[in-house]
């Protein structure tokens, strides 16, 4: 196990690698390995342990009654999942968390998480806090995906999440981490339409795009 890279999470800042180390240990945590396309937990499960993905790549996926699939979050490496229904044991998830890639996975067992051992070490205690700041960034990265959702045109919907990643990624050029058929579950759009309005927009030159690649183009470049 890479305690280093585990130390550089978000979940483990602050401690350091012999700290990360001798915690794992009292947090209940267990390492396991899933094939891609893997359903790791499924809607309706009741889950008591929250994950901190190691390698691969992860989806949150809601899935309707006829079918129709909306991605709820994409996790990287680095990144916790289940955290919130694990605090909550008792409320069944109401999504399902897929391996989009062949993935590895850190299960922590989220009431050792938050509550402080015997000596209440110090770096447990910074732990908890991390965890919560956490929780805080994603409830703010719900708010964002229904600001992206919430314009009725397509083309709306993709400036307000193509300008979100401008700023995050510090640059008219981003790469996001969807395919096509990813993108417009995300924006809870038709595969075919997301595509048709792309084209549109490149034609229109307000964007330039290949793959999972794109810059917006402003006005001062035209």
């Amino acid at each position: 196990m890479d305690y280093q890279f585990i130390a550089d999470t978000e979940l483990f800042k602050g401690c350091t690698k012999q700290e990360a180390e001798e915690m794992l240990g009292c947090l209940g945590a267990q390492e396991k390995s899933f094939p891609k396309e893997y359903t790791i937990f499924h809607a309706g499960q009741a889950i008591h342990k929250m994950g901190l993905l190691l390698s691969g790549g992860i989806h949150i996926v809601r899935t309707d009654v006829w079918g129709n699939q909306n991605i709820i979050g994409n996790i990287m490496p680095g990144e916790v999942f289940a955290e919130t229904y694990a605090c909550i044991s008792e409320e069944p998830m109401f999504a399902d968390v897929i391996a989009v890639r062949p993935s590895e996975v850190l299960f922590l067992d989220v009431w050792k998480v938050m509550s402080t051992c015997a000596s209440s070490c110090s770096h447990h205690q910074r732990l908890i806090r991390n965890l919560v700041t956490i929780m805080a960034s994603k409830n703010l990265n719900l708010t964002q995906k229904i600001n992206h959702i919430t314009p009725k045109t397509i083309r709306e919907r993709l400036l307000s999440y193509l300008s979100q990643e401008v700023l995050r990624q510090g640059g008219q050029s981003v790469v996001i981490p969807f395919n096509r058929q990813q993108l417009a579950d995300y924006l809870s759009v038709e595969r075919s339409a997301l595509s048709a309005e792309l084209s549109r927009m490149q034609k229109d030159g307000l964007l330039t795009y290949k793959k999972n690649q794109f810059r917006l183009e402003t006005r001062s470049e035209e």
